[in-house]
């Protein structure tokens, strides 16, 4: 019976101990969403839609200096639910999707802002320019996945950048130049296999 209770109580231990380690976690496309709002001219606030998010979120509660992110956005995944929009948001008036496939963010450092809060400094590059942001961040939850079976971590973030610093600002100030951006993501430590290939 004491072997019993001491060999729960280890595995309890080593359990937690997995998930208050640093861990690094993939980003879940099918779970993760960026959000862009703007006004146009006023009457409305549009929104588009960035799917496809790939990348890995490093993050440790124990020290949250040395947590980290990295994101690639691929504009095949933007929707604005407008089809012709769309087009246009991807041509040389905008991204030139062509030309810059992708947009992506590196983190260059995190801090921690509070119960459940992060403030996330890094690198974003749109239209090939890449200029500092900061995301406020919320620690949404950190522990098992129970669909997957293993270690997860979601988090949402914001963050207000400006159009024009990215050379796609046609339009502005009448379409504003500043750009609201809202993440949810949920990230899951890969399998042993994938986590090796």
């Amino acid at each position: 019976m004491f072997k019993r209770i001491v060999l729960t109580a280890a595995l309890a231990t080593a359990s937690f101990a997995a998930f208050a380690a640093p861990l690094t976690y993939k980003i879940d496309p099918n779970h993760t969403d960026v959000v862009a709002s703007w006004n146009h001219l006023g009457f409305s606030n549009p929104i588009a839609h960035f799917g496809q998010v790939d990348g890995f979120i490093t993050y440790d509660p124990d020290n949250v200096g040395t947590s980290k992110v990295e994101v690639t956005i691929p504009l095949a995944g933007l929707d604005s639910h407008v089809a012709d929009f769309d087009e246009h948001l991807r041509s040389a008036d905008f991204f030139d999707a062509e030309k810059f496939p992708t947009i992506t963010f590196k983190s260059t450092k995190v801090e921690a802002a509070g119960d459940k809060k992060l403030r996330v400094f890094g690198d974003l590059t749109v239209h090939g320019v890449t200029k500092p942001v900061v995301l406020d961040t919320t620690i949404n939850k950190v522990g098992e996945q129970p669909m997957a079976k293993r270690a997860a971590a979601g988090f949402d973030a914001t963050t207000t950048i400006k159009r024009s610093d990215f050379g796609v600002g046609k339009y502005a100030p009448n379409v504003s130049d500043a750009v609201t951006i809202r993440i949810t993501t949920e990230a899951i430590v890969p399998k042993a296999d994938a986590a090796k290939k």
